[in-house]
């Protein structure tokens, strides 16, 4: 049951589409909202040490600098909710940031991130790498948000059969019947007799909410182009997969199924654990 949901956000422009997401995703399923900012020491730490026998410059400014915007991106997340009827409590820490997040998280149901932050423009990495350290360090659910996502549609869930979609599917159905949304079920085998076990195993696990289900499969090309392919054709709000796949114990999270998807979907993602 999904009653607190976390968000985290550095104020930018590209993270404010995780704060809407948190905020209309918490007022329409009556979770509690939680955001927090982090002020991360490694920009201070930087400026600190001396090189080339230059004189660092003075902290101070930069500190308060950062605090303030800090504050101002709690403010701002707290406007949100209130236009929503939501009273967040939002909150700084200092540190690094995933590890902040995933600490914090530890206290709640599920975890929103914004894909893009502050230094989208600039990154090398197909995803930011703040997102990229609490997927792989948290054990909890978490959306990712890319920039311009709402929520609103229909749901779609990847189910593979693994421990992970198993999960997913419990959560989708939650969702689903919170949202009053339907399901649509993309299931990626090359095997028709295998498709077909995996639509029976899942209509099983969705329950009652398996009349609202529409299913699609793929018999060729790349599963996580196809899923993106179903949301898009469904015009989904939300995809809902398993972190880990099938082949887990060869995971480092980036190259897998999902990062493939977070990396490319124009609508949210839902990685269940």
């Amino acid at each position: 049951m999904i009653e607190s949901i976390l968000v985290a956000t550095d104020g930018s422009e590209a993270a404010n589409a995780a704060e809407r997401f948190a905020v209309a995703l918490a007022s329409r399923i009556r979770a509690r909202l939680t955001g927090l900012t982090v002020i991360e020491e490694k920009w201070l730490q930087g400026l600190r040490g001396e090189g080339l026998g230059i004189q660092p410059p003075g902290m101070d400014g930069v500190d308060g600098f950062l605090k303030a915007r800090a504050e101002a991106a709690c403010r701002r997340l707290g406007e949100l909710g209130r236009g929503a009827g939501l009273e967040v409590v939002a909150e700084t820490a200092r540190g690094i940031a995933d590890d902040r997040i995933v600490e914090r998280g530890q206290g709640v149901d599920l975890l929103v991130l914004g894909r893009d932050g502050e230094n989208a423009g600039f990154r090398t990495g197909l995803i930011g790498s703040t997102v990229d350290g609490v997927l792989r360090k948290t054990s909890k659910p978490a959306v990712v948000v890319p920039e311009g996502a709402e929520l609103g549609g229909p749901l779609v869930l990847g189910f593979d059969g693994s421990p992970g979609s198993r999960i997913a599917a419990k959560l989708a159905v939650e969702l689903a019947s919170r949202l009053s949304q339907p399901i649509h079920v993309f299931v990626d085998s090359k095997d028709k007799g295998r498709a077909v076990a995996r639509f029976d195993e899942v209509r099983r696990l969705l329950g009652s909410e398996s009349g609202s289900v529409r299913e699609a499969s793929s018999t060729l090309g790349r599963p996580d182009v196809k899923i993106v392919d179903t949301a898009r054709s469904a015009r989904a709000g939300l995809i809902v997969m398993g972190a880990f796949g099938r082949n887990r114990i060869s995971e480092l999270f980036l190259g897998s199924n999902s990062a493939a998807v977070v990396r490319t979907s124009p609508v949210a993602v839902l990685l269940a654990r």
